[in-house]
């Protein structure tokens, strides 16, 4: 489906298109801008051309060799959705989306949904983990989407632009979505609750109108379950990771991979608690992959 000014068009893709010299398992994303040609005789149109991206989200395909899907592109802000149980999400895996969006120069918040069912301890752990984040500088909001709590905030901030959702299946995206935005009767399910885990509702993605801010957007997508980086470069890993990368100015070597190096500052910040372990750790997966198995396996958190 197109959108244009006249309305929501169906299109077709003519011919083949590769962008950015990468293999994708879908040429066009959504949020991309495209070229039509009217087809009188059809109900389609076809999409002739795809103006170049400001930036996109991409991770690595699980399921094909050497291929990527783009999740969305041109974006103004993604928000990734994130529980601390119910289901759970690792910081694995927050890690390697927040170093995606940095890669691929995308503003990126978090929210952590499902506030009212937390226990104390699961309480505790999410002023941690909201520490850890604003204080990297990744702003992060705290809400109930049962309840509506920290809703109003969400919805401000969602006033201007094309803003991405994205997270496992089951952290309750589409129920943020519908309390934002009543009239987008996305569907729900409840999570497994024997294995702890989403259950796939969202089957494809969705550029969304927020009605009381013309020309602002959410873009839903199907839930996550892994998020495999793509093609990062390992001397540039540390840049994805704000905090690693200020405090790697100051190793003595320039090339060093923080892994053994004499004069290492990002060990010296991490032994000092300047750098948390578990985004240390999360560095290193990502530095660790093995690039002959790169493609061949589906990465899992």
């Amino acid at each position: 489906m197109v959108r244009t000014a006249e309305g929501v068009l169906q299109g077709r893709l003519k011919g083949n298109f590769k962008q950015d010299n990468i293999r994708t398992t879908n040429p066009v994303a959504i949020g991309d801008h495209v070229v039509i040609e009217s087809q009188s005789e059809h109900e389609y149109h076809w999409i002739v051309d795809i103006l170049p991206r400001k930036n996109y989200i991409i991770r690595r395909a699980t399921n094909l060799s050497k291929q990527a899907q783009i999740i969305a592109a041109n974006l103004d802000r993604a928000l990734l959705i994130v529980t601390v149980n119910y289901p759970i999400t690792s910081t694995t895996f927050i890690d390697r989306f927040l170093a995606t969006c940095e890669a691929y120069n995308v503003k990126a918040s978090i929210i952590f949904n499902k506030t009212d069912r937390y226990r104390a301890e699961e309480v505790d752990e999410l002023r941690q983990l909201t520490k850890i984040y604003t204080g990297i500088g990744y702003q992060c909001f705290q809400v109930s989407a049962k309840k509506g709590d920290g809703m109003e905030q969400l919805k401000d901030f969602l006033r201007q632009g094309v803003t991405l959702f994205s997270g496992h299946s089951g952290v309750g995206k589409s129920t943020i979505i519908n309390s934002l935005i009543p009239g987008a009767a996305l569907r729900t399910r409840a999570i497994s609750e024997v294995h702890n885990a989403g259950v796939h509702t969202t089957t494809h993605s969705e550029m969304i109108p927020v009605p009381y801010s013309p020309g602002a957007y959410i873009i839903d997508t199907p839930g996550i379950r892994g998020f495999g980086t793509l093609d990062f470069e390992k001397e540039n890993i540390c840049h994805y990771f704000p905090e690693i990368f200020e405090s790697s100015r100051e190793c003595r070597f320039h090339n060093c991979t923080h892994t053994h190096e004499p004069g290492c500052a990002v060990r010296k910040a991490l032994d000092s608690g300047k750098i948390v372990q578990s985004r240390f750790q999360s560095y290193l997966s990502i530095l660790r992959e093995d690039q002959s198995e790169k493609y061949r396996l589906p990465y899992q958190d």
